[in-house]
């Protein structure tokens, strides 16, 4: 019997709709080559269009919708008219902390054909696994203005760390560094200047490690993990930081690997509770929306971790393949230095797919 799953699809702003379509018609094209799953996609149109027309950007039983679904397959949201911080907390920011996707997961490695910007990294010199907190921390929400307008006016914005957010996050990072070969563990800390919540980071860090003697682990602060991350690739493999830092360190690193056009993103629940969401990093890229250019490849690969998170490894190692089969060959889009178009670097992953041995 062939297996179904529900899938919201919320494709978002800018070039969200462009690599969405692109995402679906190329998991369209995985699960007939597998022939073992099918996928229900429900799409729902929220995003900053609906914010002008209703003043809001997603339903106020958003969350109800969502949870009918196995997965939620996120485009962008941003909008050049409309102040960042409104778009981010008025959308992908209430389905996360509301679904409590505590765990953000961001692979990234050099794809075959891919030139990084590192002098002497190629495949297999730069593969990391960066886990984010992704429910509380900087990112908390916590804070406030008062005496607005006036010259005393004071803006206060509070992380929040609580044992059971560290602690949890902590155990995922080490689940998953003891689930890759190296199995090391780098913990991100600041803990040299923010004395009370980085401390506590670092301190839960330290215990939890006692539970898992087979990982190694080590400690950065974050400043200095920018330099080892361009210095030294090759020293990290699993790195788990909070909300903020992983935040900006997973963009580096997906310059680091070519172009921010590549990284996927999963915002997870590890228990399950709640569907989780796969979404690319690269944001709704206004500066080219409508001409046709944008990298569908990071949609692809995180439309591989959508599958495997559902139970379909062997359909997301096919597709994987398939889309390293492509940039092999050349069919780049310009912001990896290429010229192919977003329909056409679609097509060659569908042919490469249609192509595939399982």
């Amino acid at each position: 019997m062939t297996r179904q799953y529900r899938i919201a699809s919320v494709p978002g702003d800018g070039i969200g709709p462009e690599v969405i379509a692109a995402g679906l018609e190329v998991l369209d094209a995985v699960a007939s080559r597998d022939g073992g799953f099918s996928l229900a996609v429900d799409h729902y149109d929220w995003g900053s269009d609906r914010y002008r027309k209703h003043g809001a950007f997603m339903p106020a039983d958003a969350l109800a919708w969502l949870r009918t679904a196995d997965a939620i397959y996120f485009g962008a949201v941003g909008d050049p008219n409309i102040p960042d911080h409104i778009t981010l907390w008025g959308l992908r920011l209430p389905i996360c902390q509301g679904l409590d996707q505590y765990a953000n997961v961001r692979p990234t490695r050099i794809l075959p054909g891919v030139t990084s910007p590192l002098r002497d990294a190629g495949p297999g010199d730069l593969d990391w696994m960066i886990i984010r907190e992704n429910s509380e921390g900087e990112y908390a929400g916590q804070g406030g203005r008062t005496h607005r307008g006036l010259p005393e006016e004071v803006a206060t914005e509070t992380s929040i760390f609580t044992r059971r957010g560290v602690e949890r996050i902590m155990r995922f990072a080490f689940e998953t560094a003891r689930s890759r070969p190296r199995r090391h563990l780098t913990v991100v800390t600041k803990s040299n200047a923010q004395r009370h919540g980085m401390v506590f980071w670092d301190e839960i860090a330290a215990l939890v490690s006692h539970d898992y003697k087979d990982v190694t682990w080590d400690k950065e602060l974050v400043d200095a993990m920018t330099m080892r991350m361009v210095r030294r690739p090759r020293s990290l493999d699993t790195v788990v930081a909070t909300n903020l830092h992983a935040d900006i360190l997973s963009d580096l690193a997906a310059a680091l690997a070519g172009s921010l056009g590549i990284a996927p993103t999963g915002n997870i629940d590890p228990e399950r509770r709640s569907p989780s969401m796969f979404e690319p990093i690269h944001g709704s890229a206004f500066d080219i929306t409508g001409k046709g250019i944008a990298n569908p490849v990071g949609t692809f690969w995180t439309g591989a971790m959508m599958l495997e998170h559902l139970g379909e490894k062997a359909a997301a190692d096919l597709l994987m393949r398939a889309v390293e089969q492509v940039c092999a060959a050349g069919i780049l889009s310009p912001d990896l230095g290429g010229s192919a178009t977003t329909q056409a670097v679609t097509k060659a992953v569908v042919e490469a797919v249609r192509g595939m041995n399982r």
